[in-house]
């Protein structure tokens, strides 16, 4: 059977990098093996975006096991594709917009972007949390009339894909990313959150568990519920 997650992922990797930083209108969201249990729960939700990344070796190996399709890992964080968008952006004179985490941190994270991209111009930016559906909707419809070329989204799964596709119905014509926890992150740690021979080895999801206690009970149960279910969908549709 077919996987419409997996076949968004293999789809979305033929895309290069440069086209998705060229092709306005269009949204993007990232998968990892936790993620992915949500995502499966709520497949109608995640294939109206126009791309979706394997993030993490993890289940680039899985899909590769399973599916015997090779895809590239890449996540919105420094070892990948975030800074690749904050150099496009800063080289080219794009514009980018923030919506994620508390306030506090994703003005720390805004003035460490600035320090290293010191000619990045970022439009406008706020905390990731919302009182009401009615204040989602009236930052949605600012973010539209404001129309950064890049908009970066870090709510949590779900939130934020909901959130994401909330702006582009409304009409944005930017491109639009999820980034997990990424400004989190670059607020507590600056930008480098995973040192350099923890990416090499491919230790990212430990390293995290052991930054963030949080972390710990969903990479447990990921670790066990996503195998069985990785393998159940491809096997029964479920």
């Amino acid at each position: 059977m077919k996987s419409v997650l997996v076949e968004k992922i293999v789809t979305t990797e033929f895309v290069s990098i440069k086209d998705v930083f060229a092709r306005a209108g269009k949204v993007y969201t990232f998968l990892n093996p936790v993620s992915y249990l949500s995502a499966l729960d709520n497949k109608e939700l995640f294939v109206r975006f126009d791309g979706i990344f394997a993030d993490g070796s993890i289940l680039v190996a899985a899909i590769k096991l399973v599916y015997g399709k090779d895809v590239t890992r890449r996540s919105f964080d420094m070892t990948s594709l975030a800074p690749d968008l904050l150099s496009y952006a800063e080289t080219h004179g794009k514009s980018v917009y923030i919506v994620a985490s508390r306030q506090e941190q994703v003005e720390k994270a805004v003035g460490i972007f600035k320090e290293r991209y010191p000619k990045l111009l970022v439009v406008g930016y706020r905390n990731g949390y919302f009182a009401s559906e009615k204040e989602q909707d009236e930052e949605a419809r600012h973010i539209v009339e404001v129309n950064p070329d890049f908009l970066i989204v870090g709510m949590g799964a779900l939130m934020q894909e909901r959130f994401l596709l909330k702006v582009k119905d409304f009409s944005y014509r930017g491109i639009g990313f999820t980034c997990g926890g990424f400004i989190h992150q670059t607020a507590k740690d600056e930008i480098d959150y995973y040192p350099a021979w923890v990416d090499r080895m491919n230790l990212r999801f430990l390293y995290r568990m052991y930054k963030e206690k949080h972390t710990r009970k969903r990479y447990l149960q990921a670790a066990l519920l996503f195998p069985a279910r990785f393998i159940a969908e491809k096997f029964f549709g479920y």
